[in-house]
């Protein structure tokens, strides 16, 4: 299992960070040129697109880097926790929008990230 939870924590922290990066370094008018799955950013100000952005980011940061440097590793469950919500928040948004396959995919980010919440809260603490 802590493996598993490695594994999942190290996926869902590279596409944090490019979704993160993404959102602080693209024009929010470009971003949504790229495809239907994109038009959502529109709804957005560009300065609320940079803060999501931003806590994808610390949220990436958060799911790996604690317990590898072993400095408060508490952090990753709470990191996974508030990814969660943030995706709960995107769920939410696609279904508003009628974007299924979206949501879809943003469901099974949601999914990735609470199990590493759980698995790390409760299955396989780094404290125990």
């Amino acid at each position: 299992m802590n493996i598993a939870l490695w594994i999942v924590a190290g996926l869902m922290a590279a596409i944090y960070l490019l979704s993160g990066f993404g959102k602080l370094l693209v024009p929010r008018e470009r971003m949504a040129t790229m495809g239907d799955a994109s038009r959502w950013v529109l709804d957005f100000r560009p300065a609320t697109l940079k803060t999501i952005g931003g806590l994808e980011i610390l949220g990436a940061i958060g799911l790996i880097l604690p317990a590898l440097l072993d400095i408060a590793p508490i952090l990753v469950p709470l990191a996974a926790s508030g990814l969660t919500l943030i995706m709960v928040g995107a769920v939410t948004l696609r279904i508003r929008r009628g974007e299924t396959k979206a949501a879809l995919v943003d469901a099974t980010y949601l999914a990735l990230t609470a199990f590493v919440a759980i698995g790390r809260f409760a299955w396989v603490p780094f404290t125990a």
